[in-house]
């Protein structure tokens, strides 16, 4: 028992800790998707195709929603450490192949978002002295734009 019980309490310990990592990793890749989602069902008046620009209020209510679940600015983050909102990135591309169909039929240019998170991962055992720094939580998703 004294020789086996220190490796089950690290393997223990470690299973936790890769459990924690993945289910931080699947919270920071939901936020990108419902973000991209959002700014995907904006109107098209937001989204410059020629300059790549997008409106500064989609960009920024595109931001508290993906770290925040709500539009409104404030609110508590999906993670701890989630404290930036900059830590979100709110860019587009312009396909101009028109090689789209339905509703993008005719249009010279169809504005695609794509939302970006890097979040620091923060040890479910930090207190213990298991340091986690350095290690990032990296998501992204990309959606042509539909409009209202």
């Amino acid at each position: 028992m004294a020789l086996i019980a220190p490796m089950l309490i690290i393997l223990m310990f470690g299973s936790f800790e890769l459990g924690n990592y993945f289910w931080n990793s699947h919270i920071v890749t939901k936020a990108v998707r419902d973000g991209a989602r959002y700014a995907s069902r904006q109107s098209f008046d937001n989204y410059d195709c020629t300059a790549s620009n997008i409106a500064t209020e989609v960009v920024t209510n595109t931001q508290n929603l993906t770290r925040t679940n709500q539009i409104a600015s404030g609110g508590t983050a999906r993670l701890p450490g989630w404290t930036q909102g900059n830590s979100v990135a709110v860019t587009m591309r312009s396909d101009v192949t028109g090689s789209y169909g339905g509703f993008y039929t005719g249009m010279a240019c169809v504005p695609i978002v794509i939302v970006t998170a890097t979040v620091p991962y923060q040890s479910l055992f930090g207190a213990l002295g298991f340091n986690a720094s350095g290690i990032n939580l990296t998501a992204n998703s990309e959606v042509p734009v539909m409009g209202l």
